[in-house]
């Protein structure tokens, strides 16, 4: 069915396209019943009150039966109830399996009790692999860019432990053997099961051979199980160099925590800005659709937010975790068909507004 739904982009009828699609649908609810169907949506902060909204309109112009449970998080959510992350959330969250956060302000010194939200929902939910594609898209950045860069996600310097006597601080890096060898293998099989050719294993071992020595251990590991995928590593700052020059030349990167988050924002310039940078966080069982860029409260409240990040993070839910490759293509292809004929927001030169760029979407869909 996916197959054939697939043809949609080949001019196949309409009609025929939507039945395959319904079936397709439908036959994944009987194998895994409605809770499969359910959206957690967390909105968050500033402009993810306004794209998240209206990603979801469109998913559900997909997904009709889709069940969505709204959930708070964020800076606003810690000043009201005392918690950037409250238990209710975490719940829906859980009881959901698949989320689609929004963005988070944070205030810019430390406030006691405060925690990233998006950092504690991926640790807590075990969403071990943080997925960021870089792609060309009509009119943004640079052609031929087709990079996925891999980042362990729930340790590394992001799991909180800061000390600090007044005089010196310390922040503790933590890199265990488990959750390399996990995000290695999820990096490993997606590059074989997508069809690339390279994986790029980013570290800094050089200078930290226990914990970045140990990741790369791990990733050179599991390597040996793909015999078909070459296999590089590259310290993090040639890396660094090496994607600013060109970005092109890279396949799969795959990286600890803090290397892949700063390398995965560069090479989102090179695809047109955080505006169009999608991702997923994903776990045995559950995913995170998450656009990359933060809640930009110079914008926010205007209604020209870009919502492409999050509607792109939303195919990659339907792909990776629904396992409706057909819908993610349909998704992608609309977004693609829209920006083609020039509709866009003011970060890409453009006059739509958000809700007028979804719109666009759902009738190219």
């Amino acid at each position: 069915l996916d197959k054939l739904a697939a043809a949609s982009c080949q001019g196949v009828g309409q009609p025929v396209v939507a039945h395959l699609h319904a079936a397709r649908y439908v036959a994944l609810q009987q194998q895994h019943g409605e809770s499969a169907m359910k959206l957690c949506v967390i909105a968050g902060d500033g402009i993810g009150q306004e794209v998240v909204p209206q990603a979801v309109r469109v998913l559900q112009s997909l997904l009709p039966a889709l069940q969505t449970v709204t959930a708070d998080a964020g800076w606003a959510t810690f000043r009201e109830q005392g918690t950037a992350l409250p238990d209710a959330t975490l719940a829906a969250a859980r009881d959901c399996g698949a989320v689609l956060f929004g963005a988070v302000s944070s205030p810019a010194r430390a406030v006691a009790g405060y925690r990233s939200p998006i950092g504690q929902l991926r640790r807590q939910l075990g969403c071990h692999a943080n997925l960021r594609p870089t792609l060309s898209l009509p009119g943004c950045g640079l052609p031929g860019l087709d990079v996925l860069i891999v980042r362990e996600n729930t340790e590394d310097l992001y799991v909180g432990e800061e000390h600090s006597d007044g005089d010196t601080a310390t922040a503790v890096k933590r890199i265990s053997r488990t959750a390399s060898l996990r995000v290695a293998e999820s990096a490993f099989a997606l590059a074989a099961a997508g069809g690339r050719r390279r994986v790029t294993i980013v570290h800094k071992a050089n200078i930290m051979p226990l914990t970045d020595g140990l990741f790369r251990d791990c990733a050179r590991e599991v390597a040996t199980r793909y015999p078909q995928l070459q296999v590089d590593e590259m310290l993090v700052d040639t890396a660094a160099l090496k994607l600013a020059q060109a970005p092109q030349a890279f396949d799969v990167l795959l990286a600890p925590n803090l290397y892949g988050d700063i390398l995965s924002d560069l090479a989102a310039a090179f695809g047109g800005g955080l505006g169009v940078a999608a991702s997923l966080n994903l776990g045995q069982g559950v995913a995170i659709a998450e656009p990359v860029h933060g809640s930009a409260p110079d914008i926010a409240g205007q209604g020209v937010a870009n919502p492409v990040a999050s509607l792109l993070s939303l195919a990659m839910l339907l792909r990776h975790h629904w396992q409706l490759p057909a819908f993610a293509t349909q998704l992608e292809l609309a977004v693609q068909r829209t920006l083609a004929a020039g509709t866009r927001t003011p970060d890409l030169g453009g006059s739509a507004s958000t809700a007028a760029f979804c719109d666009a979407v759902m009738a190219a869909l």
